[in-house]
């Protein structure tokens, strides 16, 4: 069963990503913030992060380019709802293996980390 880290501020969006994925058949662990998405991925060393951009203290666009420095396999797929082509393009060229919009379209959710753990493995 594949390990999903969600990192999210809104406990809301946790909770309907948490619904979807574990309806999917992963496993689902959650952070609050950057900071403690950083340390849940050195903790639980999940196959999947689905990061969402903008958040309190340090941003999606930031936590992704430290999980990639700190571990280049690193998987990350981006959810958020700032629909905007140059913030795909910056995720992308800062290594994320999928980018979905907000509010979560469950199949879409489940198809980018279908999609983004082939990748992977």
């Amino acid at each position: 069963m594949p390990k999903i880290l969600v990192v999210d501020d809104s406990a809301l969006s946790r909770r309907i990503s948490r619904r979807v994925l574990e309806s999917g058949g992963h496993e689902v662990v959650e952070a609050h913030d950057g900071m403690a998405a950083l340390e849940q991925y050195f903790l639980v060393k999940p196959d999947l992060v689905v990061l969402d951009i903008t958040m309190k203290g340090m941003s999606g666009i930031d936590v992704l380019t430290q999980l990639r420095e700190l571990d280049p396999r690193a998987s990350v797929v981006i959810a958020t709802a700032d629909i905007q082509t140059s913030t795909r393009t910056l995720t992308q060229d800062a290594g994320a293996r999928g980018f979905i919009t907000k509010p979560l379209v469950p199949e879409q959710l489940l198809q980018a980390v279908s999609a983004a753990l082939q990748e992977v493995h």
